[in-house]
């Protein structure tokens, strides 16, 4: 799929014009003069109630009289602003997947957004509207259009937009990808290919280097199965000297069994999508570099199977991390803060300004927020407010969370230092999150449990069921809201 900025030149007859319109559709110049084009037709087809304007609603009109086109799209905005970078977005990616239903050759854009930040998050939507889940299927239920022409786009919000999208749509897939293809070995090779062409630098640790570095706790997790365990450090440098790098952290879990706290198969068959905190982490920094921000990050992420084998940990187990503080196995399911004790202890090897790690973690976070909002934990006001902005920015949804010490003595050991699961299914997000305190050494930090939002399991107007690259965008901007220190 291609899309080109064509100025103010008006492109041949097209397969399909996409028109954005709501119920006070009069008052755009743009749908007067397609309304004038069409002899009227556009306008009683507005004004007949027969069809949807409401926001992201789509509707199909073949042959239209008059207009340079086989096919008209109405997309709906009704009174919400094309401007919001939100709507921006699911505006561009609901019409790429109401096109992507049949094969297209040339769509052209009418009325789009006008803004320079709304016009990338359109051509971000744009790129992941039309792409699927199915990547194994010999005929995909979507086709994303050969071209799409879009006047006055200009090349800035097409290169920016092009970027974010191309790191969305990979993290997606990774998110998508079967268990059988994607495990931490192979995680970790595309990982390293990615770095090569995007400008990063990378470190690999291997299982031998996990053991030197005394990364037990990640180890104990992998332990259970064949595919053995890696954790990657990706490095953008940037340009702004003398500033301490920003840690992103993900969790990688590749597979989830939930080990011998064995989960049951409704419960297993999406966590091919555990491992969302790391590919989102890799995302970020794809763009980052990309986009040549100024800010240096720094981004950790922990791989692993979580599985049942003759060797997997078991509830009892006493692990020491990297750290040294020694955590006491209550359930084997409740894996990924255990990973990411020892990824965030490495990440303060790095020295960080601040760190903020990402998780598919608990499902006690669903239950409070729902599947399209990530819970945020921090120990730092500031931290807080800035993710709140930037991710209000992008359009997507994160809710401060409780961390009062109180939730602490949920998770006290009576063997180890800590335990890792508090009392009872009570505050089971904030336990895992005070439990991932324990290693961040008192830097500012946010943990984003993304167990909602980073995957659905179902359709909706703008996207496939499947990953969703959620954060990405908002992170972008909070990456590029930061003054040098």
């Amino acid at each position: 799929m291609d899309i080109v900025d064509v100025g103010q030149h008006r492109p041949d007859p097209c397969d399909v014009l996409v028109l954005v319109a709501g119920k006070q559709w009069r008052d755009r110049p743009d749908l007067r003069h397609w309304d004038q084009t069409s002899g009227g037709w556009l306008g009683r087809l507005l004004d007949s109630q027969q069809i949807s304007t409401s926001l992201f609603a789509t509707s199909l009109h073949h042959f239209p009289p008059q207009l340079p086109c086989n096919a008209l799209l109405i997309a709906g905005i009704d009174t919400a602003s094309m401007e919001e970078e939100g709507v921006a977005f699911r505006l561009g990616a609901a019409v790429a997947k109401s096109i992507g239903s049949k094969p297209r050759n040339s769509v052209r854009l009418s009325g789009f957004p006008a803004s320079q930040e709304a016009k990338e998050a359109a051509v971000a939507g744009l790129m992941n509207g039309a792409v699927g889940q199915d990547l194994f299927r010999a005929e995909k239920s979507l086709t994303p259009p050969k071209t799409f022409f879009w006047e006055g786009l200009g090349e800035s919000a097409l290169h920016r937009g092009k970027i974010i999208g191309e790191a969305m749509l990979a993290a997606r897939r990774w998110i998508n990808l079967p268990p059988n293809y994607l495990y931490p070995e192979s995680f970790a090779k595309e990982i390293v290919e990615m770095a090569s062409t995007s400008g990063l630098e990378v470190e690999v640790w291997d299982r031998k280097r996990l053991e030197q570095e005394r990364c037990h706790a990640l180890l104990a997790v992998g332990r259970g199965s064949s595919r053995e365990p890696r954790l990657l450090i990706l490095r953008h440098r940037g340009n702004a000297t003398g500033s301490a790098p920003t840690a992103l952290v993900g969790k990688g879990v590749t597979f989830d069994s939930g080990g011998l706290s064995i989960k049951p198969t409704d419960g297993m068959l999406t966590m091919k999508g555990d491992m969302a905190g790391a590919a989102t982490v890799v995302g970020i920094l794809q763009a980052a570099a990309k986009l040549k921000i100024r800010q240096p990050v720094v981004g950790l992420v922990g791989l692993v199977e979580n599985m049942l084998g003759d060797d997997c940990y078991k509830l009892g187990d006493v692990i020491q991390a990297r750290s040294g503080k020694s955590i006491e196995i209550h359930n084997t399911d409740a894996e990924g803060r255990v990973v990411l004790a020892d990824c965030l202890n490495v990440a303060l090897d790095s020295k960080p300004a601040r760190i903020v790690d990402f998780a598919t973690l608990t499902g006690a976070c669903v239950v409070a927020l729902g599947n399209d909002i990530a819970g945020l934990f921090s120990n730092s006001d500031l931290l807080t407010s800035q993710i709140q902005q930037a991710a209000q920015r992008a359009g997507e949804y994160v809710w401060p969370m409780p961390m009062h010490s109180f939730f602490r003595d949920q998770i006290v050991g009576k063997v180890g230092d800590i335990k890792n699961v508090g009392e009872g299914r009570w505050g089971g997000a904030i336990t895992a999150a005070k439990f991932l305190e324990e290693f961040v050494a008192g830097k500012p930090w946010v943990h984003l449990d993304i167990a909602g939002p980073a995957f659905a399991g179902s359709p909706c107007a703008w996207m496939d069921a499947g990953g969703s690259g959620f954060a990405i965008r908002s992170m972008l901007h909070f990456l590029e809201g930061l003054s040098d220190d």
